[in-house]
Order: C-alpha cells, then structure tokens, then sequence
C-alpha cells in the first residue's frame, strides 16, 4: 500500500517538479558541519549526504562548531553507518564513494565561536580548506558551511590567496548569531568572494503546511524511512524523526542545475545579488527607539575603565532574552576601556540584554532594540560593502514563509527533493 501511494503521488507532481535538471560538471564540494554541536539536523542532512555522495567529487568533511561539543567523531560515526548499508546502495548505484576514502577527509576545525578579531589560530580543518582550495582544478572548490563560519575565516586569513578558488555557500541564520565575529572579518576583508549567505530560504525545507500527509516533516519517516538500514535507524535518534534538515539545501543547490548560476530555480534556492551587507554600531547602549533589520550584525561598544588585559581578551558577558529564550554571549576588550560585543538576531522580535563583567568599575548596563522582518533593510553608514558575487535571500513578500524570508524559493521543491530521497530509503529496505 506505502509503494501505492508513493507511485500515486509522484505522478501527481508535474514533470518539472519532480526531475532534476542536470549539473554541468561533478562538482568538487567540501562541507564545514558543526554536526554534534548546535542541532542535531546536521546527523540528519550527512545522511542525506552520504546517499548521495556519488553524485560529487567531495574533497572534505571538516567539523566546525562554533558552539557546542561537535567534533570529527560524529562524523565518522555517520561513515561507519553508511558503510554497513553501502552493500544495499551499491545494488543500486556502483559509484558510491569508498568509505575509507570519505573517512581519510574528515578534519577538525575550531571548537567554539572566534574572537572579535575573527581568527584565531590554525586548525586541522582551516589548514585542510587551503590544501583543497589550492589544488590545481578548473573548477571552483564549492565550501558548503553548515555550521560557523570559523574554519573559512581561519582559512583566508592564513592564506587570502584562495578567495579565488573557493565559493562558498553558507547557511547562515541562527548560525550567523554564534558566527558573528568570524563573518564580520570574512565581509569586511574579503568582499570580493562569491558567496551565498542563506539566512532564511533554507527553512523552506521543513516548511510543510501545504505538504501531502506522508511528506508533512512528522509523517515522512513512518511513511518512507520505516527503520531502513542502519541510516534509518539512526534517523530515528535526532527530534524523533521529524525531518529537519536545515542545512540540506546547500546540498541540493549543488545537485540541481547549474550552481554557477545562483537566480536561478533550484532545489537548493534561488537568490538575489546584493551589494551590501548591514551593520549597525552602537556606542553606550541601545533604546527600544533603535530598529535593525533581521540578520545584521550589530556591534555594542560600552565604556569602562582602562585595565591591563590584552586587546581581544573575552571578559565580560551579554545576557540575552529573546523569543527563544536566555543565550549568554562573550564580549571583548578592545583597549582604552572599549568593551565589544557583536550580535547577529534571527529574526524579527524584541530584544533585551544585560551587559555585566568581573572588572572593578565596570557598570552593569541593560538596553534594547526591535529586530523588523526584511532583510537587509535600509541602507546605513555601517554597513559592509561587498563586491560582485554576494547573494542572498529574495525580498519578494510572496516568497516569505510565514518570517522567514525567501523560504517558498526551497520549499516549492520539497515535495520533489523528498519523493527523490524516498527511492533511496527503499533501496534500503
């Protein structure tokens, strides 16, 4: 009966909404994931991955959480699944990638959000990101970041040589709050990369109100991945089932069409260019009266006493309240009695915080501000300006998904990308 309905509603779907288009050439990929970290949605998207791997020349698998306890291992743990289920793939398709050779790709970057300068110091992933990026290839290495963007900001710091070969897909959002200070160097030095910053159109992957029942994002795993394999019996582990997978969009992006060309229709979205970036600096606080748009950078400098620690030291702390509740967020001493924090909101709210610190005359101070929908806004004087190849989510209001801005541009999509995914779970039945 499931093989039924699948066969039912795959003809129901018009043609062009089902197939994808072809990719020009195997592209070379390398995911930085904080998988482990922040979301349990990364175990849930190299899943994803690693049934289809075969379809990519992958060059690196780098663990980059910039929160939480991530690291390297969960990846390998994802390998060692897919390895015992590799049989049943193969069936399938002979091409799949070897499983000793993805594990020889797995790297661990930093651990833990950048300083307010956004670097820090070298890891085994930022080093493996410029071995890749300088390889000699005609084409482009693709660095799809699901997590932080530390290890990128590590890598071009180390060698700005490499902004050339590299693009960069980012899943920014949420991850764009603990990124902060790592995104601020990458937009201020290297605005000529060519980058797409995903804040908001990812969440159209598991934006299922208008979705089949089978395909609705608590219903899919009873319907199609049933305990299959032992991926699918993993799957179970992360939000019950409930399919998430919010970092899976740069994935598809790069399976469908022509990734060369981000305005147009995709699996993995479609985007517009923009030519600046906001930012908003604050000097002694913010008032309710003060509104930035969704996703800005926002840099606090408070005033307090001139004291003998390094510049970039982290010694004191934000407490923020807002919708998701209590976060906590270190700032920095940036000398003469220049105390900073920068803070990326995800979306549009209120937010409050209490600035406090350890240091003997340092006052605690309390503010806050009104985070609107719309990025990225009006024009101001802070903001970055980027170069050619910078891209973003579309502003149309049509293409919003409730908040989340450009969100219609992936989840037009979903019902395609999930029956496509639920011939593999078959496979492995």
């Amino acid at each position: 009966m499931k093989r039924i309905l699948f066969l039912v509603q795959a003809i129901a779907l018009p043609l062009a909404m089902i197939a994808r288009q072809p990719v020009p050439v195997k592209p070379r990929i390398l995911i930085s994931t904080d998988i482990g970290g922040t979301d349990p949605d990364d175990n849930q998207s190299i899943a994803h991955f690693l049934m289809y791997c075969h379809l990519f020349t992958t060059e690196g698998l780098v663990s980059s959480p910039s929160f939480g306890e991530g690291s390297k291992q969960q990846l390998l743990d994802m390998i060692d699944l897919y390895e015992k289920d590799l049989p049943k793939l193969q069936q399938h398709v002979k091409n799949y990638v070897l499983p000793d050779d993805l594990r020889k790709l797995c790297k661990q970057g930093r651990k833990g959000a950048a300083p307010l300068k956004g670097y820090a110091a070298a890891t085994e992933g930022s080093d493996w990101i410029v071995s890749c990026a300088r390889k000699k290839s005609t084409q482009p290495l693709w660095v799809l970041v699901w997590g932080g963007l530390e290890d990128v900001a590590q890598a071009l710091h180390d060698a700005p040589d490499i902004q050339h070969n590299i693009r960069i897909y980012w899943i920014g959002g949420p991850n764009k709050k603990w990124s902060a200070n790592a995104y601020a160097y990458v937009v201020k030095h290297f605005p000529g990369l060519w980058f797409i910053e995903n804040n908001a159109s990812y969440y159209g992957l598991f934006s299922d109100t208008d979705a089949a029942d089978t395909l609705k994002k608590n219903k899919y795993y009873d319907a199609y991945i049933r305990g299959a394999g032992y991926l699918g019996k993993d799957f179970k582990k992360y939000y019950g089932g409930t399919v998430k997978m919010g970092d899976t969009p740069s994935l598809l992006y790069m399976m469908d069409g022509d990734p060369a060309n981000p305005l147009k229709e995709s699996w993995g979205g479609s985007f517009v260019q923009f030519k600046r970036s906001p930012r908003r600096v604050f000097y002694d606080g913010t008032s309710i009266a003060d509104t930035v748009a969704a996703y800005t950078v926002v840099e606090l400098h408070f005033k307090g006493p001139v004291v003998a620690l390094p510049e970039d030291s982290a010694c004191f702390t934000m407490a923020v309240q807002a919708k998701i509740g209590e976060q906590k967020w270190p700032g920095y001493y940036a000398g003469n009695g220049d105390y900073v924090v920068r803070y990326a909101p995800k979306q549009a709210e209120t937010v409050t915080y209490q600035v406090s610190a350890a240091i003997p005359g340092f006052a605690v101070q309390k503010g806050q501000f009104v985070v609107r929908s719309g990025w990225p806004g009006k024009p101001g004087p802070d903001d970055y300006v980027l170069g050619d190849n910078w891209y973003t989510d579309r502003p149309d209001s049509d293409l919003f998904y409730g908040i989340q801005q450009g969100a219609r541009t992936v989840s037009k999509w979903r019902e395609a990308v999930l029956l496509n995914w639920a011939k593999r779970w078959a496979w492995l039945q």
